[in-house]
């Protein structure tokens, strides 16, 4: 099976202890696509036509900003700004009058505005979500792989921390369309009573984190809670940060 491909990420991933090994494993992708896109492949065309053609979501802009190499993000958004220029100046005479919406109407049988339309498309791609999402899905069925033939990752299943809320949400809801019967009802059950234990564990940091800000406690060691909250995020918001890889 194609997904045995991926069962290294993925287990590597369940090895460490982190609040969420899926999010770990999209970190990783996304700092390998960050890598590619401002390493030497930019410079190559096929590269340069999609990222000229997709552009950026906000979120990886922003990440892309913080690298070391401006030159290359500069380079980069020149010729992305050339594409947009270019592609706007031949819609725009197209659409000259701005469609108005008709109250309560849907938005899927409204008339068409080739230039808004554009924008929107636009707005809505990302070089490195497609980059990441594509393999990031391979991982997930390689999850449900593992789980359904691995008696081994079973129990590193079960031993790991956890997942953050979104991720969790996202195992539940794709877990019927790769196991059944008591497997099935092994990973829901395993993954909802570690998501619950260990969101417990957490709030339990975080409350000691808080604690401590009681000059009673000034001298009381601070337990597991130093980390709390970068910890919390991650669960949360499914936000891993640098310390935390």
């Amino acid at each position: 099976m194609e997904e045995k491909l991926y069962t290294i990420p993925v287990n590597d991933a369940f090895d460490q202890k982190c609040e969420c090994p899926v999010c770990m494993m999209r970190k990783k992708l996304e700092d390998d696509a960050i890598a590619y896109t401002l390493g030497p492949s930019y410079m190559e065309d096929d590269v340069r036509m999609e990222t000229d053609k997709l552009g950026f979501c906000s979120r990886h802009l922003d990440v892309l900003y913080h690298q070391s190499n401006q030159l290359g993000l500069a380079i980069i958004l020149s010729t992305h700004f050339a594409k947009i220029n270019a592609n706007v100046e031949k819609l725009s005479g197209a659409a000259t009058q701005p469609v108005r919406a008709k109250l309560f109407a849907k938005k899927d049988s409204l008339p068409g505005n080739p230039l808004t339309d554009y924008l929107d498309k636009l707005n809505g791609s990302c070089f490195i979500c497609n980059r990441v999402d594509g393999t990031f899905g391979r991982y997930i069925n390689t999850i449900f792989y593992l789980y359904r033939t691995e008696e081994d990752f079973r129990k590193k299943f079960a031993a790991s921390n956890g997942f953050c809320t979104a991720h969790l949400s996202l195992l539940l809801r794709e877990a019927g369309s790769h196991l059944h019967g008591e497997t099935l009802t092994s990973f829901c059950k395993t993954g909802t009573s570690l998501y619950l234990e260990n969101m417990k564990r957490v709030q339990g940091d975080l409350e000691w984190f808080v604690d401590k800000f009681d000059y009673r406690n000034t001298n009381e060691p601070w337990k597991n809670s130093k980390d709390a909250i970068p910890r919390a995020i991650t669960k949360v918001g499914s936000i891993v940060y640098e310390d935390d890889k």
